[in-house]
């Protein structure tokens, strides 16, 4: 036992969390609840990654799944490193694929925690047997074919003297057959269901890696399957169901019609923006990697804060106040309120903004924009204000540290007293950087999508401090999306070649554009 996993005298907490089939999504809400409480996650290889983005900051990730070619640690190894955990006072979230009652080897470690009196609950997951041939579009039980189903192991030995199954009862029992961990073994449940009775026709199909990005669909009938399987070379994981459903799907087949299904997108925004993207990406059924390259904050440099405050502070002399991204107001807002200015000192401003999310900000907070540019950039703005501007007035412009001089410059020259201030900074993030390059190199990422030119910039950095030693090489061997000129400009200045650029700045245009890639 490593010195910090020492008894602490106050025993943690062991949540035993189905993480569901493979899309994060179906985890239950409870699930995602101990995840976020838990000092530490352990996860194998059937929970999907994307859910330790829930993880709050500091908790420890402790990979211990399986891999095809070994065994990272063996299920004894398991229950013990939960049982050290929580008498080192931790609160664990052990994360096991579809859920933990069904083949998941629950009991096992339960018991274990049990013996040592360390306090445990068990959260229900959602299983694959019914949540992989949904995303298939095969209904386990229907109506016109089956009320009944059986779920059942497919890892038996084929050189056992006797089998664990009472094949006589089992092939016929039920209308619908469902099998996990069984691809190996499929020719020794072929012969069995045929041998005790099940009719050679019954249609058969095996889902690999149900529910997520690389979901592969094979049907057949128990005569046919095994050769099929050979000659797609199709491989586990993979759940095997059997049963008149099967013939549903030619109808019912939804996930894998979806105009994104099949394509792994990277999204670079920080971390606060990424959410929406990454959900419009999950509804076209894509999946959506998150990588946060920009990590947005509050300014840290006591100068540019002391800047800040004092134009806050005088909010009543100015004539304009011009919101240049979603990013400004939240941040603007923001230091208001820690300050305690009242906003009604703004009472003579104009206020514009470039963008409907923007806007659709300042509404939220009781302020109408003057109009929306046609064009969501700074160019934009100042020709939809232009005709309002008269030489002498003051403008605010609350901005982010990076932000483009076009604006400011220009607003000058037409005789405007400007004042520029730092509302937040953009910095660099590399959280699972290591995870996204690897998954670049095995060319598991098809897309990868630029929201701005810092993303381009950041991503191309954060590859280099990471062992790429050309970023554009690799991520050029991804389609490139990029919304609006300026972040495409940046990305070709970069070396990338830009296969899509959304119509507009906006994330609803940068979507059409995903929406509208070859399948």
């Amino acid at each position: 036992m490593s010195e910090a996993m020492q008894p602490s005298g106050k025993k943690g907490t062991v949540y035993l969390i189905g993480a569901g089939p493979g899309d994060p999504k179906l985890i239950t809400v409870k699930g995602m609840e101990c995840i976020a409480r838990a000092d530490a996650v352990v996860y194998d290889r059937l929970a999907s990654p994307r859910l330790l983005k829930h993880m709050k900051p500091g908790a420890e990730k402790i990979y211990v799944g399986k891999l095809p070619d070994r065994h990272t640690l063996q299920q004894e190894e398991i229950n013990q490193l939960l049982v050290d955990l929580a008498l080192a006072g931790k609160t664990v979230a052990r994360l096991k694929g579809g859920d933990p009652s069904i083949f998941g080897r629950v009991g096992e470690e339960a018991e274990l925690l049990a013996e040592n009196g360390v306090p445990f609950e068990i959260v229900p997951g959602i299983t694959s047997a019914i949540s992989v041939p949904a995303y298939a579009g095969i209904p386990v039980t229907h109506r016109d074919y089956t009320s009944s189903l059986a779920i059942i192991t497919g890892h038996e030995d084929p050189a056992k003297t006797e089998s664990s199954h009472d094949w006589s009862k089992l092939a016929t029992a039920t209308g619908t057959s469902i099998f996990l961990m069984g691809v190996s073994n499929l020719a020794y449940i072929r012969d069995q269901l045929v041998a005790h009775g099940r009719s050679p026709d019954t249609p058969v199909a095996l889902i690999r890696w149900g529910t997520r990005v690389e979901q592969e669909t094979l049907v057949g009938t128990l005569s046919t399957i095994v050769e099929q399987v050979r000659e797609a070379n199709f491989q586990s994981p993979a759940i095997i169901i059997v049963g008149e459903v099967v013939k549903l799907r030619e109808t019912l087949a939804w996930y894998e019609k979806k105009p994104l299904f099949g394509k792994r997108v990277l999204v670079t925004r920080a971390r606060s923006q990424a959410s929406e993207l990454a959900d419009r990406i999950d509804d076209l059924g894509g999946e959506a990697v998150e990588f946060p390259v920009i990590r947005l904050r509050q300014p840290e440099q006591p100068a540019v804060l002391a800047e800040l405050d004092a134009a806050l502070n005088r909010l009543e002399d100015f004539d304009w106040v011009l919101f240049t991204s979603p990013n400004g107001v939240h941040f603007f807002f923001e230091r208001l309120k820690q300050l305690q200015v009242d906003v009604r000192r703004m009472w003579k401003a104009k206020v514009a903004s470039v963008g409907p999310k923007t806007a659709e900000l300042l509404a939220e907070r009781g302020i109408v924009s003057e109009r929306l540019p046609v064009k969501f950039q700074g160019e934009g703005l100042l020709e939809a204000i232009l005709p309002e501007l008269v030489p002498g007035q003051k403008a605010l412009l609350p901005r982010a540290d990076i932000a483009r001089d076009y604006l400011p410059v220009k607003l000058k020259e037409l005789g405007l007293d400007v004042t520029e201030v730092d509302v937040y900074e953009s910095v660099v993030g590399d959280d699972l950087a290591d995870e996204v390059v690897e998954m670049l190199k095995n060319g598991e990422v098809h897309i990868t999508t630029f929201t701005s030119s810092s993303t381009v910039t950041n991503l191309i950095e954060v590859l280099k401090q990471h062992g790429v030693e050309d970023p554009a090489v690799l991520l050029n061997q991804t389609t490139v999306v990029c919304i609006g000129p300026l972040t495409a400009e940046t990305a070709e200045k970069n070396g990338l070649t830009v296969d899509r650029m959304s119509a507009e700045a906006t994330i609803d245009s940068l979507v059409q554009a995903l929406n509208g890639l070859p399948r």
